[in-house]
């Protein structure tokens, strides 16, 4: 059993919570996850099964689609309505400041990561210095705000739909966007709606997986964006034994397909583009 599963996780559940429970209810080890959702989040959830989890590279480079609702006036640690209050306040806010603000938030910058994060500094998670009370200096990562707009507004709470680059800490881009207001905030709700291809409106529930009633994404399909090659026995057993061929394709990427099954994905590796080597080979 090798493909994707599209899963739309419900709340409370961990990442890792809807792989263990895949891995047990399909009898199959090889699981993993291409983006983590916090408990509190819910939405698309791409797991990879079996081979696929050579891909997972691929899929978390894709842009990814949220809807995050904002609650005014709250101040929490975790920059979500699940940390410790901070500061309680009234806010007011005007609406047209409000998408002023959205709209300068559409760009590329350095986002400094959430403390409460599973971000590696020296070698220890940011949490883990977090729980401690132990000064870190956080790092920044580039991300790109692709897309981002104001769905819904009240005194109390509004609501965003962005597009985002890999990376992008909704929570940490709201809280961006309320120091830019000069107010308090915190997310309160987020789904993820969309990653790369894929829609919620395709995924099903981790109760249909123990119902036996869902549909596994081939190697195949979720490799269509790249260019696709079908081989004969002659290329066949060159790519299984590893050979670097020429790179005729004019494409950085090449997926080798053999009776209708993925055999291999090739990389170009030298200055020219004129070689191709192996990078993932399937069973």
């Amino acid at each position: 059993m090798n493909g994707l599963l599209l899963i739309n996780k419900e709340k409370n559940y961990t990442s890792r919570d809807i792989v263990n429970i895949v891995s047990k209810e399909l009898n199959i080890k090889k699981v993993g996850h291409t983006g983590t959702l916090d408990p509190l989040a819910t939405g698309v959830l791409v797991v990879t099964v079996g081979e696929a989890t050579k891909i997972s590279e691929l899929l978390v480079s894709t842009y990814k689609e949220y809807i995050a609702e904002i609650t005014l006036g709250i101040k929490t640690n975790t920059y979500d309505i699940t940390g410790n209050v901070l500061e309680k306040k009234e806010v007011k806010l005007n609406k047209d400041d409000l998408i002023n603000t959205l709209n300068k938030y559409k760009k590329t910058y350095m986002q400094e990561v959430p403390i409460y994060s599973a971000v590696k500094v020296n070698g220890k998670k940011l949490y883990e210095y977090a729980r401690e009370n132990k000064q870190v200096d956080l790092p920044k990562k580039e991300v790109t705000i692709k897309e981002l707009e104001l769905l819904s507004f009240n005194n109390n709470t509004f609501t965003i739909r962005c597009l985002v680059s890999k990376g992008t800490y909704i929570r940490s881009l709201i809280n961006d966007i309320c120091n830019s207001l000069n107010i308090i905030g915190t997310m309160s709700n987020l789904k993820r709606t969309k990653q790369g291809k894929y829609s919620i409106n395709n995924c099903c529930k981790i109760e249909d997986i123990k119902n036996n009633n869902f549909k596994l994404i081939s190697l195949k399909e979720a490799l269509n964006d790249y260019l696709q090659i079908e081989v004969d026995d002659y290329l066949k057993n060159k790519i299984s034994n590893g050979s670097i061929l020429e790179n005729r394709y004019n494409e950085d990427i090449i997926v080798f397909i053999y009776h209708d099954n993925v055999l291999a994905i090739y990389k170009t590796y030298d200055k020219d583009n004129t070689k191709i080597k192996p990078w993932k080979v399937f069973k």
